[in-house]
C-alpha cells in the first residue's frame, strides 16, 4: 500500500551520531547475558555440577590424619627421685584413619545417576529460561515497532492537518468557506496534537520496558535498528495443531524438565530402598606417640640388695639387680617406630529396625513419583491447550489483519474523495474531519493487527522450534 510505503520511508530514528541501534538478535543476546533469572539458572546448573562431584567422591575412601600435643602440669612422680613433685611433662600423638565403603546397596552408584539427572534437569531449565526470555524480548521489541509506526501515522496526519489548516485559512480570507470550518480544523488539530503526545509517550515507555529488560540505564538514547518489518511468511500456519503439539511435547525443554523430575523421583526411590540393605565397610588405623620426659635405663652394673635372712643362722640373703641411670628421651623417629600400632578390620551393619524411618522414606518417595507423573501429565495437557490456543489466536489475528487492510484501502479512497470535495468547497469541514479521523483509526488498527499477528505467529513458531526473528 502507498501509505505503508510512505510510513516506512518517514520512520527515521532520532539517533545521536555514533549511537548504537539495537537489532532484535543483539537484544536477545544481551538479555541472555544479563538477565537475572538466567544467571540464577546458571548458578543452579553449577550447583548440580558440584552435587555430581560429591557423588563421585562417595566412591573414594575416607582418610583422616590427626595429631595432638599435650602438657601435663601438676603433681607427678619424679622418675629420678621417686618422689611426688610438681613437674611438667609433654606428650605427642599422631594417627591415621581410613574407611572404605565396600557395599551399601549400590547407594553410591544410584546417587551418581541421580546427580547426572539433576545436571540434565538444570540444563533443561536453563535452556527453557533462555527461550522464554528470548520470546519476552521479541514481544517488547515488537511493541516498540508498533509504537514507532503508530507515532509515524500520527505525525503524518498532523502534517496533513497543518496543510489543510493553511489552505482553509486562505479560503476563509477569500470568503469561499465559512469561518466555522476553520474552527473545526483547529479543534481537530488540537486533538491530533494531543494524540501525537500520547503516541510519543507510548513509544518512549515501550523503549524503557525493553531497556529495563536488557538492564540498560540510558533510556533516552536507547534505540532499536531502523529496519522495515512486513508480515512474515511462515510454514507453521500450514501445520495442524496436532503436528505442532507432537513436536513440542517431544522437544520443548519445559516438558523435558518434568520428565527428568520423574526420573529423579524414581532414582530417589532406588536410593531409599538401598538404605534397607546391609552395608559392609573396611577400616584401617595407624597411630604412635612421643614422650619428652627423661627415662630410666640400665647402666650395665650389677648391684645387690638384701631380701631377707636365713632362719636359724641369721645370715642375710641378698639378690642382684641392674643399676638404673637417668637418660634423655629417645629421638622422635625412634619413639615413633617403637610406639607405633595398627588396627584394621571389617564392619557389617544390617538394618533391622530404625523407628520405621527408612521404610517411611521409601513410601514417601513412592508418593513423590506419583506426584511427578501427575505434574508431567498436567504439563502436557497445559501445553496441548496452549498450542491450540496459540494456533487459533494466530489464525484469528491474520484474519483481523486482512480485514484491517481492506478497511484501510476503503478508508483511504473515502478520505481522498472527501479531500477532493473539501478542496473545491463541496464538503464542510466537519464531514471532512470525520472522514479523516476514520482513515486515521483504520491506519492505527492496521498497525495494531499487524504486530498482534506477528507476535502470535512467533509464539506459535516458538512451540514448533522455529528460531525467534521478526523479519
Amino acid at each position: 500500500m502507498k501509505i505503508l510505503k510512505y510510513l516506512l520511508i518517514i520512520i527515521v530514528p532520532n539517533i545521536l551520531i555514533g549511537q548504537k541501534s539495537w537489532t532484535l538478535q543483539e537484544c536477545v543476546d544481551r538479555a541472555l547475558e544479563m538477565n537475572i533469572s538466567i544467571k540464577q539458572s546458571k548458578l543452579d546448573y553449577a550447583g548440580s555440577e558440584i552435587e555430581k562431584q560429591g557423588a563421585i567422591g562417595n566412591f573414594l575412601p575416607n582418610i583422616n590424619i590427626g595429631s595432638s600435643h599435650s602438657w601435663n602440669v601438676g603433681l607427678n612422680q619424679n622418675i629420678t627421685t621417686g618422689l611426688l613433685e610438681n613437674v611438667t611433662t609433654q606428650f605427642s600423638s599422631m594417627n591415621l584413619n581410613m574407611n572404605v565403603n565396600i557395599y551399601g546397596g549400590l547407594q553410591n552408584v544410584k546417587r551418581l545417576h541421580r546427580a547426572n539427572l539433576s545436571i540434565l534437569a538444570s540444563q533443561y531449565q536453563l535452556e527453557d529460561m533462555s527461550e522464554n526470555v528470548a520470546l519476552l524480548v521479541a514481544n517488547s521489541y515488537l511493541q516498540i515497532l508498533f509504537s514507532k509506526e503508530s507515532l509515524a501515522v500520527q505525525e503524518l496526519q498532523l502534517d496533513i492537518t497543518l496543510k489543510e489548516l493553511k489552505r482553509i485559512k486562505e479560503l476563509v480570507v477569500a470568503g469561499v468557506v465559512p469561518k466555522g470550518d476553520l474552527y473545526e480544523i483547529e479543534a481537530n488539530l488540537a486533538s491530533q496534537e494531543k494524540t501525537l503526545v500520547d503516541a510519543k509517550n507510548s513509544y518512549y515507555l515501550s523503549k524503557i520496558a525493553l531497556a529495563q529488560l536488557l538492564l540498560i540505564d540510558d533510556y533516552e538514547n536507547f534505540e532499536i535498528a531502523n529496519e522495515s518489518y512486513d508480515i512474515p511468511i511462515s510454514d507453521v500456519m500450514n501445520r495442524t495443531p496436532e503436528e505442532i503439539f507432537s513436536y513440542a511435547v517431544l522437544n520443548k525443554k519445559e516438558i523435558k524438565i518434568f520428565e527428568t523430575n520423574v526420573e529423579i523421583a524414581k532414582k530417589d526411590l532406588e536410593i531409599s530402598k538401598a538404605l534397607l540393605k546391609p552395608s559392609l565397610s573396611a577400616f584401617y588405623s595407624y597411630s604412635s606417640r612421643i614422650g619428652y620426659s627423661d627415662r630410666l635405663v640400665p647402666t650395665g652394673e650389677i648391684g645387690y640388695t638384701p631380701v631377707g635372712v636365713v632362719e636359724g643362722t641369721g645370715e642375710r640373703v641378698i639378690a642382684p639387680y641392674s643399676k638404673m641411670g637417668i637418660a634423655s628421651p629417645l629421638s622422635f623417629s625412634e619413639q615413633f617406630d617403637l610406639n607405633a600400632g595398627q588396627n584394621f578390620g571389617l564392619s557389617l551393619s544390617i538394618p533391622i529396625l530404625n523407628n520405621l524411618s527408612r521404610r517411611s522414606n521409601v513410601n514417601q518417595t513412592k508418593v513423590n513419583i506419583l506426584r511427578s507423573e501427575n505434574s508431567l501429565l498436567q504439563k502436557k495437557l497445559d501445553l496441548e491447550n496452549t498450542v491450540n490456543q496459540s494456533f487459533n489466536d494466530a489464525k484469528g489475528a491474520f484474519k483481523a489483519y486482512e480485514a484491517s487492510q481492506k478497511l484501510v484501502d476503503a478508508r483511504e479512497l473515502a478520505f481522498q474523495y472527501a479531500q477532493n470535495k473539501f478542496e473545491v468547497g463541496s464538503m464542510n469541514s466537519f464531514d471532512f474531519t470525520q472522514a479523516k479521523q476514520r482513515y486515521e483509526l483504520a491506519q492505527s488498527e492496521l498497525i495494531r493487527t499487524k504486530y498482534d499477528y506477528i507476535f502470535k505467529l512467533k509464539v506459535l513458531e516458538f512451540y514448533f522450534g522455529v528460531p525467534i526473528t521478526v523479519k
